[in-house]
């Protein structure tokens, strides 16, 4: 099941990427909070890895300077729509500008004189889209990035141990982790991230942003 997941994922999910390289990608979604997000910040610097944080709109404007700490970091910031929408709720027309509210955000915010980051990569909130969103979102440059491996953090059953459990079973060269920087998540992801970066190190993995 495992050697042909991804070819099953891109099948189930087309226009979507859900495994990619040979390297191993760490993702937030939902951020940046200020309660969470600098926590994480600490624990990746701590290691030497950078990450991908795909952010929502809104939250940049709330709270800039903790977008800004993440780019100083070196990390990869990326479009998760601008009020983490649900795109089986939306027309496509609407769901295409409230990504592009999402990449307005991302512009706006940018320190002065900082380079401009990638603005094509994208998340759709839940991984819920429709087909036909999908491929509007392709078509106007957006390169969706989806999971191979979601740590469901943000479910209060979920424990630390049972995450890196399933992040050792799953995980391959390509793969891409989802956690989330939110307040839901907290105290799980903070818990299982430094176990899990440690075990990915130890098995010879090299850990990128996308």
């Amino acid at each position: 099941m495992v050697k042909h997941l991804k070819s099953f994922l891109q099948r189930l999910y087309p226009y979507g990427i859900c495994r990619t390289g040979q390297a191993v990608y760490l993702t937030f979604d939902d951020g940046p909070i200020p309660e969470v997000t600098p926590k994480v910040l600490e624990i990746l610097a701590r290691y030497n890895v950078k990450a991908t944080f795909f952010m929502v709109g809104e939250n940049i404007d709330k709270h800039p300077d903790v977008y800004q700490q993440v780019l100083a970091g070196g990390h990869t910031v990326a479009n998760h729509t601008y009020n983490h929408i649900k795109g089986f709720r939306y027309s496509t027309a609407a769901y295409l500008e409230n990504t592009a509210q999402c990449r307005e955000a991302l512009l706006r915010n940018l320190p002065s004189g900082a380079p401009v980051p990638p603005l094509n990569i994208f998340r759709p909130p839940y991984g819920r889209t429709f087909f036909w969103q999908r491929r509007a979102l392709v078509k106007s440059g957006y390169k969706i990035y989806l999971w191979d491996v979601l740590t469901r953090d943000y479910n209060p059953r979920r424990t630390p141990e049972a995450m890196l459990a399933q992040i050792k079973r799953q995980t391959r060269p390509g793969s891409i982790i989802n956690f989330h920087d939110s307040v839901k998540s907290n105290e799980r992801m903070l818990a299982v991230l430094p176990r899990a970066i440690e075990w990915l190190q130890k098995e010879g993995y090299t850990l990128a942003p996308l």
